[in-house]
C-alpha cells in the first residue's frame, strides 16, 4: 500500500516534466537575446544606451500588460488551449527579428513579442503546478524554476560563442526559433485534467487579474527585479567598454546560474518541510550582499564574484516568493497569483532596464549599478518590516 502511495504522489511524472522541459526551451530561446541585444543594437543601429533601454523596456511592459490580464485568462478559459496559442505566437515573433532592418521596426517587434511571452509563462507555470501531486507541490514549484536556471546557465554562454565566432546575429534569431518550436510540441503532448474554470465571478474585480492579498509581497519582489533589470540588462556592454572583457558575460551568466541551482537544489528541503520564510529569509540577505559586492567592487573579481552571490540569493528568494503567492490565493485563483509575481517581477525589470540606461548614460555604470543596491536594499526592509509577518498571519495553507 505504501508503494502505491508513494508512486502515485511521484514528482518528476511525465506531464510535470515535459512541462518543465518547454519551460526551459522557453527561457532559453530568450535568453539566446538577452545579454547581446544592447550590443546588437549599438553595433548594427548605433543606438546609445539610453535609446537601448527605451527600446528594451517596451518588451518589459507589453510582458507586464500580458500578464495582467494573464492570470484571469488562464483561470477563465482552458489553459492547455490557452498555453498552446500563447505559446505559436511566442514562437513566430523570433522571425520579426531577422525581417526587422530599422531601430523603429526591430522596436516595434521586440515590444509585441512581450505579449505572448507573457502570457506563455503564466500559462505553462499555471499548467505545471495542476499537473503536480497536492503533496509534492511547494517542493515542485521550487524545482520548477530550475528549468529557467539552467537556460540562464546554458543560453546566454552559447550565443555568446556563436556571435564571438561568426559575428552574425542572426543564427542566434533562427536558434532561438527552433528552441521555442521544439518546446511548443512538447507542451503538446502534455495531458492536462479538466479543471474547474472561474464562473460568474465579478468581471471587473481587481483581485481577478491581481492579487491584492500579495501586494505587500509584490512591492518588495519590484525592487528585487529592478535590481536584476539593471545588471542583467547592462552587464554585457559594462564588462566590454569598462572591465576590458570580450565574451565575459557568458561567464557571468554561467556562475549566476549556477548559484541559482546550488541554492534551490539546497534549499528545496526547507521548501518540502514547508518553511518557505526560511527560505526567503536566507535569499534576501544573500542578494543584497552580491548586488553590493558587483557595486562596490568594479574588476573582475567584483563582477564574477557578485554572479555567483547573487545566483545564490536569488535561488533561494524567487521559489519561496512564488510560494508565497500561491499559498496567499485560493485554487480558484492560481493563475492569478502566478501572473502576479510575474508581474511584479516584470515592473521591476522594466524599471531597472529603462532607468539603468538613463543613469549609465548621464552619470555612468557605477550610478546603475549603485541604484541597483540602494533599491535592493528597499526590498530587504520591506521584507523584514512588513512580509514575513504578513504571510506567515495571511497564508491558506
Amino acid at each position: 500500500m505504501e508503494a502505491t502511495v508513494e508512486k502515485k504522489e511521484r514528482l518528476w511524472n511525465a506531464n510535470y516534466t515535459k512541462v518543465w522541459v518547454a519551460n526551459f526551451m522557453i527561457f532559453f530561446s530568450f535568453m539566446l537575446l538577452t545579454p547581446l541585444l544592447p550590443i546588437y543594437l549599438n553595433q548594427r543601429f548605433s543606438a546609445d544606451n539610453d535609446t537601448i533601454g527605451m527600446v528594451l523596456f517596451g518588451y518589459a511592459v507589453m510582458a507586464l500588460v500580458a500578464r495582467l490580464f494573464s492570470g484571469y485568462v488562464v483561470d477563465s478559459f482552458p489553459r492547455k488551449m490557452v498555453l498552446l496559442i500563447s505559446f505559436t505566437v511566442f514562437t513566430l515573433f523570433f522571425v520579426g527579428y531577422v525581417a526587422a532592418g530599422s531601430l523603429m521596426l526591430f522596436a516595434i517587434v521586440r515590444t509585441v513579442h512581450g505579449m505572448p511571452f507573457g502570457f506563455t509563462t503564466v500559462a505553462n507555470s499555471t499548467v505545471a503546478i495542476d499537473v503536480l501531486p497536492s503533496s509534492r507541490r511547494t517542493e515542485g514549484i521550487g524545482l520548477y524554476g530550475l528549468s529557467n536556471n539552467l537556460a540562464s546557465a546554458i543560453s546566454p554562454s552559447i550565443a555568446i560563442w556563436i556571435y564571438t565566432t561568426t559575428h552574425n546575429f542572426d543564427i542566434i534569431f533562427w536558434l532561438a526559433m527552433i528552441v521555442a518550436t521544439l518546446g511548443l510540441l512538447i507542451d503538446c503532448t502534455v495531458k492536462t485534467r479538466p479543471k474547474e474554470l472561474v464562473k460568474n465571478k465579478q468581471p471587473i474585480s481587481l483581485d481577478r487579474f491581481f492579487l491584492m492579498k500579495g501586494v505587500g509581497e509584490a512591492v518588495t519582489m519590484v525592487c528585487f527585479a529592478f535590481s536584476y533589470g539593471v545588471m542583467s540588462t547592462y552587464v554585457a556592454i559594462y564588462g566590454k567598454e569598462r572591465l576590458g572583457i570580450e565574451g565575459g558575460s557568458g561567464t557571468f551568466f554561467l556562475l549566476l546560474s549556477l548559484g541559482l541551482i546550488l541554492s534551490r537544489l539546497q534549499g528545496n528541503k526547507a521548501l518540502r518541510e514547508g518553511r518557505i520564510t526560511y527560505n526567503a529569509s536566507m535569499g534576501v540577505c544573500v542578494s543584497l550582499i552580491g548586488y553590493l559586492l558587483f557595486a562596490a567592487l568594479p574588476n573582475e573579481f567584483g563582477y564574477y564574484g557578485a554572479a555567483l552571490v547573487i545566483g545564490l540569493g536569488n535561488g533561494h528568494m524567487y521559489p519561496a516568493y512564488q510560494n508565497m503567492f500561491v499559498n496567499l490565493a485560493p485554487h480558484s485563483q492560481r493563475g492569478t497569483a502566478n501572473s502576479s509575481i510575474l508581474v511584479a517581477w516584470d515592473v521591476g525589470v522594466g524599471l531597472g532596464i529603462l532607468l539603468g540606461g538613463v543613469l549609465s548614460k548621464n552619470w555612468g555604470y557605477g550610478a546603475a549599478f549603485w541604484s541597483a543596491w540602494i533599491v535592493n536594499l528597499l526590498g530587504f526592509l520591506g521584507y523584514w518590516i512588513y512580509v514575513k509577518g504578513h504571510f506567515l498571519k495571511e497564508r491558506l495553507r
